[in-house]
């Protein structure tokens, strides 16, 4: 029984549907090398965040003519030549050759210590620096396809990539058409995978035109199209900053099925135009399953479902009642609301499952809830039909 009370008094009540935030979706992971980087700024397989700094960037090459080498230097060069994201940078030892470099890309667990290494190191970024990466990329190394099999620094990310929700963005080989289809081709499964083909020039430092992988400029398009348009919308047909052409010329007209950027796309490879500026060219990643095949619908569906999970935590070990049940659906559907209000879903639904969500099942404390959704798809393929008519030969005699 309640106490005796003379007055006024407010009681809060902690019931009602939650709001749900989106998640960030433009932070970008990277892994790579900078053998004359400061070692306090960027320690060795520790994530550090660089938000869009490329004071900060700097330290990655301490040496006053910027000879320092690595991977990561140009990399951050690259996505900040696209947009100031936030980049969270994996540095790893450069080994004596490329085999023991190429091992500690990879990374892992140490068995000492216990701390991700390399690639690894992404999974544990968001318990060191707040954040997770959501689109990852490792310039310099994932184009390799050491005798005919895949490349091992992709085959690594796609279960990193798929743990975390993130897409990969994947340099092809840089050598032919056919190398880069093949190449596309090893990645069938995950449908994580965005291949970019061929590398790209740009004018470096010491005022060379050179060749660099493309992977660090494409996450960085995708980031500022995530910024500036919406997460939904997919990179293609993008501008892409900061180069002077491609390694190898990639013909382009628009209608035309047999010109190079047409042929790589149909075997989902995207690579990089001259229409108006150079642009992004290509929507599809490699996988079996058509449901999956444009990227922005699979980073749409990552940000829909983290989103709702980690906005759920409130939902945790209440009391399952009807109210409990009806807020949690109130909640998923009006955050759905706001998605297709911006453009970022056609349309979708959240309702509790009368099958599953017997009592025996509430009995043994889990309930179940059904959402479904329908994101937008990008124009890939635009038909225009032309009619020759002899209809209006009567407005030249009016």
């Amino acid at each position: 029984m309640a106490g005796f009370l003379h007055g006024v008094e407010v009681l809060e009540i902690d019931a009602g549907p939650r709001p749900i935030r989106t998640i960030s979706t433009g932070i970008i992971g990277v892994v790579g090398t900078a053998p004359a980087a400061d070692d306090t700024a960027f320690p060795l397989n520790t994530p550090v965040m660089v938000a869009g700094s490329r004071r900060e960037a700097a330290l990655l090459d301490t040496t006053a003519d910027g000879t320092g080498g690595g991977t990561l230097p140009p990399a951050l060069d690259g996505i900040f030549d696209q947009i100031g994201a936030v980049v969270i940078v994996v540095r790893v030892e450069e080994g004596a050759d490329e085999a023991e470099t190429l091992a500690n890309i990879i990374g892992g667990v140490n068995a000492g210590t216990g701390q991700f290494e390399g690639l690894h190191a992404l999974v544990g970024a968001e318990s060191v620096v707040g954040h997770a990466p959501r689109i990852l990329c490792a310039p310099g190394w994932t184009h390799q396809r050491p005798s005919d099999l895949a490349n091992p620094v992709v085959a690594e990310l796609e279960g990193i990539a798929d743990r975390i929700g993130a897409v990969i963005i994947a340099d092809g080989p840089n050598t032919t058409d056919a190398a880069a289809q093949t190449y596309a081709g090893d990645w069938g499964t995950s449908g994580r995978v965005y291949v970019i083909d061929p590398w790209v020039k740009v004018l470096n430092g010491a005022g060379e035109i050179v060749d660099e992988p493309a992977s660090a400029r494409v996450a960085g398009v995708i980031s500022r199209t995530d910024n500036d348009i919406g997460f939904w919308v997919s990179p293609s047909n993008q501008g892409i900053y900061g180069i002077v052409g491609t390694s190898r010329p990639v013909d382009f007209k628009l209608g035309d099925q047999s010109s190079r950027a047409n042929l790589l796309n149909a075997n989902a490879v995207t690579t990089i135009i001259r229409q108006d500026g150079f642009r992004l060219w290509g929507n599809q990643v490699p996988t079996a399953d058509a449901k999956w095949q444009f990227l922005c619908v699979r980073r749409t569906a990552d940000v829909l479902n983290e989103s709702i999970q980690r906005a759920h935590l409130w939902a945790v070990d209440r009391a399952i009642t009807k109210t409990y049940i009806e807020d949690v659906v109130e909640g998923v559907n009006g955050f759905i609301a706001l998605l297709v209000a911006q453009g970022a879903l056609l349309g979708g639904n959240c309702w509790a499952d009368p099958d599953l969500n017997t009592a025996a099942s509430i009995q043994n404390g889990q309930v179940w809830f059904n959402f479904d959704f329908t994101p937008p798809y990008p124009a890939e393929r635009v038909t225009f039909r032309s009619h020759l008519v002899n209809d209006y030969i009567s407005e030249a005699l009016a």
